[in-house]
């Protein structure tokens, strides 16, 4: 006996100790070491392994043991599971709980408008930029928020990880159980991650103000630290903060698929390895998503179907709104196929609620149970290094587990008990009655009524039908202990509920007896009786429907495809060939291109195997070069914060999935240059792309083509149009002397910058905006510049001629046929506008004879866009060289086909027919340059990207899977589905001033999403 009380004595002295900790005791001291055992249960200690009637121990809040033959010591707290089920404790990898609000976006204002914030307003030792917050702690301001945290426990959470949702870099987040203790107890890893998105959030710094200037900012911050670590010029809280965050878990988040990739490009050009938190949408590029080799988290937030009973609200919604409402859910069981390792979220969910009902939706379409219990367990605790503490029921883990009535994703299973770090909270009560069946409702008013209780205990849902005539509307039911309140409409209209109140009078059959009100104030009283389950029994339950979705489409949304179109070998018959080349325009001929290439061109080539096209009476010709457009690009048009923003750049900001891309191959558009906005002397750099439709954004990108950035003068650039109260505009440089000093002290700062990089031993910190600069010093990039009025023109020149740079093309240059003869001395081309004058102060002496006069001056002359919807006529514009200036047909042609392949460095390839050069064409129903040309076929790199008899296939296809889509929505909402209302006008993309027209490809019920955003006048 003394034997065994000095047993128990050391027992709960080494509890004592290792109860031990810093906070002191201030009165009673008792803490117990929480013996449990929990037996007869089935236990999942992880989705591999399953121990039937299994024994789960619990010591000090740990797994003591866990095994289908344990033995319970003396002094356990035995709870008998026959029947159920213990879980592990789920992980949601991706929370704000615990975190502050984030402050609204600061900012400064001055006579009613806004100052801008150049550099961060913060004080102490921080980074210029408040959007890059590396030094900020999740773990500094955590704090348990036990109101907060019931929604997680509810669903079965008992760890999340949580980080301060603010900024591009957004410091390091933490990893906390959800337990009901103090801050310094629950923290389990206190760096999980170091967290990164493209939102500036709330910093009060104007810069970056577009998707390509969080980009750069991004890339320039990596740099800054690697400088960092070896300068000893300064300290910097950020950046010293930024290095000691590089080797715990990176975590961005991003948008869509297409941020997916921006952001893995970064990644690789800084050699990280992000785990990507996504919006759910992988399934549209999947091949892209498995490619990065990342990990990713996903939420759960499915779309609810459309009310889309009335044709009119239907032709509310895009192709694109229609096909993601179908497959969202399949996102998942997508990702699972494609051997993607991921974590599933709660984050983004409209409600906690909906969280197993769309985890259960996943499952329906494909998601394995096995899959969704490693996603909410051993991957995330993975991911956030606390495996060895939680994710699985092992010895010596946290208790960390969850007690179910059933298998854990089965519709009908109950949470009974959330135990965390050996702490019960219940959800459930174990022994509570079970409500959910069929009642049969007795009262001296009411008659023929069902009630039909299902959901889950703790949330119960309840219908009420009528045996008459089978309305059913819906109710809801309340319940406190035995005490049950219920509410329902009796006629589905407002004036009509029922309000009954009662309690458990019997348990078999269960049965509630009560009184109520009738909608009249009349007092009754009534009776229900259990009849049958909710739902079909478990030994005949009616197998799952298969569920039938449509395909993927590229890209997603109107006119994709399911599979790419591929490379043709096609003889073009007698048509008539507009070569550009010195053989001109040549009557009855034929085209052969193979590979990608135009392999011959002649009268009565060989077929051979090749697909032959009929082209007599029609005309082919080279596709069209737009020299200068703004399609394509996200997130911004415009980094117009700073003077000079040329680290940006729109290669990183492409959409391939832009509805222009399709529109302008109907016009025989087959190869874009997209330019930064006009809104600074010095934008960003430039990006030339083909119209390869459907493909991902790199691929779009004009192999091997040189490099080009956009500059800019006149009244954008100075703020004349800004419209700022009282004639205030903030940004330098508001006067045209401004934008010339610009330009002098950009290109002095560059070769300086140069001078000292070239000194191996110099610790210069690298910079994208001046290594842009310099590269236009060595001939490695080149000007185009938005320009109008001759003095600027002659400035500009001027500036470049001292500064040692050359100037490639003057774009829009409507004064150009002042200062025709200095930019021919200069070897500078000019892309004009056909015609466009009067819309603005510095357009005043505008001509239609503008282009005319640069070509007779020996000038390379393009006529070019800028607008969406111009681009796509530009074969028209080129013909108004011919009606205005009289220049033939094939020097007018040229002016959007060879001339702008010219100014970009690219007629080797494209702008012509000539053997050799890429199959870029397009064939025409009649001349080219008439109004009444129409693009029948385009071809890009011999890939047939356009083709008017395919195209109303498509629209046809199209229009019935929309059809298709629409009635399952309504199949959706008449089974009781929660509907979303349609917007009040479908999408649509507008130009500035202008809406655009259908023309074949326009918006429709099935039209595109995109929207090409313009944040200033690009004109």
């Amino acid at each position: 006996m003394k034997k065994l009380y000095l047993i128990c004595c050391i027992v709960f002295l080494t509890q004592f100790v290792l109860a031990q900790e810093t906070f002191p005791v201030n009165g009673p001291w008792d803490i117990r070491p929480g013996l449990y055992a929990f037996t007869n249960a089935n236990i999942v200690v992880s989705a591999n392994q399953t121990i039937t009637n299994g024994t789960l121990l619990i010591k000090d809040r740990k797994i003591e043991e866990v095994g289908p033959a344990v033995k319970v010591p003396a002094g356990y707290v035995v709870i008998d599971l026959k029947g159920k089920y213990i879980y592990p404790g789920l992980i949601d990898a991706y929370t704000t709980y615990g975190m502050p609000e984030a402050p609204r976006a600061a900012f400064q204002q001055v006579s009613f408008g806004r100052v801008p914030v150049y550099t961060s307003t913060k004080q102490g030792a921080y980074g210029w930029n408040e959007s890059i917050k590396p030094e900020m702690s999740a773990k500094a301001v955590f704090h348990a928020n036990a109101t907060a945290a019931e929604d997680y426990k509810k669903n079965g959470f008992g760890v999340v990880q949580s980080l301060i949702h603010d900024g591009i870099a957004r410091g390091t987040s933490v990893a906390v159980s959800l337990g009901d203790e103090r801050d310094n107890q629950v923290m389990l890893n206190d760096q999980a991650a170091a967290n990164y998105s493209f939102s500036k959030g709330t910093a009060a710094t104007n810069y970056p103000s577009s998707l390509m200037g969080s980009i750069a900012l991004l890339r320039q911050t990596y740099y800054d630290a690697q400088w960092y670590k070896t300068q000893t010029a300064e300290y910097n809280i950020s950046l010293d903060a930024f290095n000691h965050t590089q080797d715990i878990p990176q975590i961005f988040e991003t948008t869509d698929a297409l941020n997916v990739m921006r952001a893995n490009k970064i990644a690789k050009e800084f050699g990280k390895q992000y785990i990507f938190k996504t919006d759910g949408n992988e399934y549209r590029r999947i091949d892209a998503m498995k490619a990065t080799g990342s990990s990713f988290i996903i939420p759960l937030t499915f779309p609810d179907p459309y009310d889309v009973e009335d044709p009119l609200d239907a032709r509310n919604i895009s192709y694109t709104q229609l096909k993601n409402w179908e497959l969202a859910p399949t996102n998942p069981a997508t990702l699972e196929k494609a051997g993607i390792n991921f974590a599933i979220t709660s984050f983004g969910l409209q409600k906690p609620t909906d969280f197993w009902n769309n985890l259960r939706t996943a499952i329906d379409n494909g998601l394995s149970e096995k899959q969704a219990l490693n996603s909410l367990t051993i991957v995330p605790a993975t991911m956030l290094g606390i495996a060895d503490k939680v994710g699985t029921l092992e010895k010596g883990k946290m208790a960390n587990f969850i007690i179910t009535s059933n298998e854990l994703f089965k519709k009908d299973n109950v949470i009974y008990e959330n135990w965390i770090e050996g702490r019960k909270y219940v959800v459930t009560k174990l022994d509570v009655t079970d409500l959910r069946g069929n009642y049969t409702l007795a009262s001296d008013v009411l008659q023929g009524l069902t009630l039909k209780i299902s959901g889950t205990p703790g949330s119960y849902d309840l219908s009420v039908e009528r045996s008459d005539d089978s309305v059913r509307t819906k109710g809801t039911i309340n319940r406190s202990g035995d005490i049950v309140s219920i509410f329902f409409e009796t006629k589905n209209k407002p004036g009509s509920n029922v309000r009954l109140t009662g309690y458990i009078t019997a348990i078999s059959p269960l049965t509630f007896h009560g009184n109520g009100k009738m909608p009249d104030g009349t007092d009754i009283t009534w009776t229900a009786t259990y009849i049958s389950a909710a739902g079909p029994q478990t030994a005949h339950e009616a197998p799952k429907p298969t569920i039938t979705n449509g395909s993927v489409i590229y890209p997603f949304g109107a006119y994709g495809y399911t599979e790419l179109p591929k490379a043709e070998t096609v003889l073009f018959k007698n048509a008539t060939v507009w070569t550009n080349e010195k053989e001109g325009i040549l009557k009855n001929a034929d085209v052969l291109i193979e590979n990608g290439k135009i392999k011959a061109v002649g009268t009565n080539l060989a077929a051979g195997k090749a697909k032959v096209i009929d082209a007599t009476g029609k005309h082919l010709s080279p596709g069209i070069v737009d020299e200068h457009s703004h399609i394509a690009a996200e997130g911004g048009i415009n980094e117009g914060t700073q003077a000079v923003t040329a680290e940006v750049r729109i290669a990183d900001v492409l959409n391939p999935e832009d509805i222009n891309i399709y529109r302008q191959l109907a016009g025989g558009v087959t190869t874009s240059h997209i330019l930064h906005g006009s809104a600074n002397p010095i934008g960003g750099q430039t990006q030339l792309i083909k119209h390869r439709w459907g493909v991902l954004a790199d691929d779009m990108k004009f192999e091997g083509s040189d490099g080009f950035i956009k500059f800019a003068l006149g009244e954008n650039v100075k703020g004349s149009n800004n419209n700022q109260p009282f004639g205030v505009t903030l940004r330098y440089p508001q006067t045209r002397m401004g934008v010339e000093q610009v330009y002098v002290d950009e290109f002095t700062r560059a070769k300086e910058y140069k001078t000292a990089r070239a000194v191996k031993s110099n610790n210069v910190r690298r910079d994208l905006e001046l290594d842009a600069i310099v590269e236009i010093l060595d001939n490695k990039r080149f000007i185009t510049c938005h320009s109008y009025v001759q003095s600027e023109l002659n400035m500009l020149m001027h500036v470049a001629d001292s500064m040692g740079f050359r100037i490639n093309t003057f774009t829009h240059i409507l004064e150009g046929y002042k200062v025709a003869d200095k930019m021919k001395a200069r070897n500078i081309a000019g892309s004009t506008f056909s015609d466009w004058w009067a819309y603005k102060n510095e357009v005043a002496e505008a001509i239609p004879y503008n282009g005319a006069i640069m070509h007779e001056e020996g000038i390379v002359v393009a006529f070019n866009s800028d607008d969406e919807e111009m681009a796509r006529r530009l074969n028209q514009e080129a013909g108004k060289a011919v009606a205005y200036g009289h220049v033939s047909e094939e020097e007018a042609f040229k002016f959007v086909t060879l001339n702008p392949a010219k100014m970009l460095h690219i007629d080797k390839r494209v702008g012509s027919i000539k053997v050799g050069k890429d199959a870029d064409l397009v064939l025409w129903s009649t001349d080219p340059l008439s109004i009444y040309a129409v693009a029948e076929k385009t071809y890009v790199d011999g890939i047939p990207y356009w083709d008017i008899e395919k195209d109303a296939e498509n629209q046809k296809t199209m229009k019935a899977d929309e059809a298709r889509i629409i009635q399952k929505m309504i199949a959706a909402k008449n089974k009781g589905s929660l509907t979303q209302k349609p917007p009040g006008r479908r999408p649509r993309i507008k130009d500035e001033d202008e809406d655009n027209d259908d023309d074949g490809v326009g918006e429709s019920s099935v039209g595109a999403t995109q929207t090409n955003i313009q944040t200033q006048n690009n004109q």
